[in-house]
């Protein structure tokens, strides 16, 4: 599967819009549409959608139910999947539950963490990091109505759900089930991290989460078994596999998660022109289950933190907070020599963080390459595209497009005009769709979204014809010589397969007896259709290169342990 992710107003403006522009995305090898949030929120401020007011209608804009109903029967006609996002840690201060709550109802205050005074939140403040310190510092608001502190990880309009309440966990099943009888096929569990609140911890990746996750998942699978789960678990690379499940839990939690590590990884590979660090990382990672797959992806609609873990920079000889430092400047375009044209988002004094907001294009210098006139950049920026969507769409799992990457769009400069996005600069990349350039990409094979979107096409068509790219099969580092270059092996029943990647501008001449060992004398790239003599001293790679190889008939290949 390839997925595609988009806001469906920004998309194609409503519901019934997304359903006729079907044929685009059938046309670019879609099988997984996820359309941001579009449960009815909140007025006002509802942090992008996330700030669910009604889990059973839809925003009055985007149309109704009985369209989602209808466009998702248009999807699976064409065998797309639509996926959804289903918030468990909170719901908008206005939901009917809050509402119930803050006139005093005591079933639905339960569904709440309230407190009459800050004895307890301060308790708890003591080991609680804060997500937005910029806009909503602190995890607890004051709310006169219901006259009391309330637990609020994200926005003071959203407030956290109690799941140590078993009424919490049975108006999930309920709603899980009603969405699925609608057509949705894959819920994207927002914010699960945070779902249990022990005192003395952080207050996320607790081990009631996985329990409950997965109890969730059991019910589900009663009634509509082929519903999926994938776990929203921007966590550490040391919490991260318990949302497939680890141990008990094995296989039993989220059909999918995000691998946030591999796209962090990238973005960190690209600006040091260093793969050591994102290899080392995912050398750590331990087998997932073989019946769960990653969701792989090089820009979504949130900002990118930096989760480099210390001890992970620490085995190539970096510092963690030094790395984090230089990628911030880097993707900021404060570093010298810095191709990138990102913004800093949620920058937090106390720990130094800081976040980086900016579309896929304008981050990989497409931006600043063409501000500046300079048709070598332009190149390189193409090249770093089609690189860092080669490795997600080679990596096995699914791959998820975000809205106007394939067309290479730039930052949207104009999101401060909107009053509603103007404090939020994560919409510097949630642009509305460029149809027009979508129509006429294909006819300008010359320009960079013409470059861009030919190249992604073929990448996609490839991979279509290659069984190696299973998901249940897992991907390994193997060493590389060259700490530019990036490989990666994968061991199916048919073969092994070999990618390179050169995250550098240069020409790096790799020993081919690295790749002879595991491949044999002769290799076939997927990428190009041409044949690669590995008997030879040595293999020159280009800058930005990406090769997928298989072992060419009679090579004689051999498998390593």
């Amino acid at each position: 599967m390839v997925g595609y992710v988009a806001y469906a107003d920004r998309f194609a403006g409503t519901l019934a819009g997304v359903g006729e522009r079907l044929d685009y995305l059938e046309g670019l090898g879609v099988r997984y549409l996820h359309l941001m949030p579009l449960l009815r929120p909140r007025e006002g401020e509802n942090d992008g959608g996330y700030a669910v007011a009604d889990d059973r209608a839809v925003r009055p804009d985007l149309g109704t139910m009985d369209d989602l109903a209808a466009l998702a029967r248009g999807l699976r006609g064409r065998g797309i999947s639509l996926v959804l996002d289903l918030v468990l840690n909170h719901v908008a201060r206005e939901h009917g539950w809050a509402e119930r709550a803050r006139a005093g109802d005591p079933r639905y205050r339960a569904y709440f963490h309230i407190h009459p005074d800050r004895s307890v939140p301060d308790l708890y403040e003591r080991t609680l990091p804060e997500v937005f310190p910029d806009f909503a510092p602190g995890n607890f608001s004051w709310d006169p109505e219901a006259d009391g502190w309330v637990w609020t990880t994200f926005n003071a309009y959203q407030w956290d759900l109690n799941w140590g309440n078993p009424d919490v966990f049975l108006e999930f099943v309920d709603l899980i089930l009603h969405l699925a009888n609608r057509g949705v096929e894959v819920f994207r569990l927002d914010a699960i991290a945070f779902l249990w609140k022990r005192m003395g911890t952080a207050c996320q990746n607790e081990p009631e989460v996985h329990w409950l996750t997965r109890a969730l998942r059991a019910a589900a699978r009663i009634v509509a078994p082929a519903v999926a789960f994938k776990a929203e678990a921007i966590v550490s690379p040391a919490e991260l596999m318990g949302y497939l499940g680890r141990g008990a839990h094995h296989g039993r939690v989220s059909d999918m998660a995000y691998h946030n590590s591999l796209m962090v990884g990238l973005w960190s590979s690209l600006a040091s022109r260093d793969t050591r660090l994102l290899a080392g990382a995912l050398r750590a990672f331990p087998p997932k289950p073989t019946n769960t797959a990653w969701g792989l992806y090089v820009r979504c609609h949130d900002d990118i933190g930096w989760a480099i873990a210390d001890e992970d920079a620490a085995r190539v000889g970096l510092g963690g907070p030094a790395h984090r430092h230089f990628l911030s400047d880097f993707y900021s375009g404060e570093f010298p020599g810095s191709f990138a044209r990102g913004l800093v988002f949620q920058h937090n004094p106390y720990t130094g963080d800081r976040r980086i907001s900016g579309s896929a294009a304008s981050l990989a210098g497409l931006e600043a390459a063409l501000d500046a006139g300079d048709a070598g950049r332009v190149d390189d920026a193409v090249r770093r595209l089609l690189l860092l969507h080669a490795v997600i769409l080679g990596f096995g799992g699914v791959p998820l497009l975000y809205m106007g990457d394939e067309l290479a769009l730039l930052n949207d400069s104009g999101y401060a005009d909107v009053p509603e996005h103007a404090a939020d600069n994560r919409w510097v990349h949630r642009p509305q769709m460029d149809w027009a350039l979508a129509a006429r990409v294909q006819g300008e094979p010359d320009t960079p979204a013409g470059r861009v979107n030919a190249g992604l096409r073929h990448l996609i068509r490839v991979r279509r014809s290659l069984p190696h790219l299973h998901a249940s099969v897992e991907t390994w580092p193997l060493h590389s010589p060259d700490g530019r270059v990036l490989l990666l092996r994968r061991d199916h029943p048919l073969g092994v397969m070999v990618q390179a990647y050169n995250f550098s501008e240069q020409e790096v001449v790799l020993p081919a007896w690295e790749l002879r060992g595991v491949l044999g004398t002769e290799a076939a790239d997927a990428l190009t259709g041409s044949r690669l003599g590995l008997d030879r001293p040595t293999l020159r790679l280009e800058g930005y290169r990406a090769l997928w190889l298989v072992a060419a008939e009679g090579s004689g290949s051999v498998g390593l342990v």
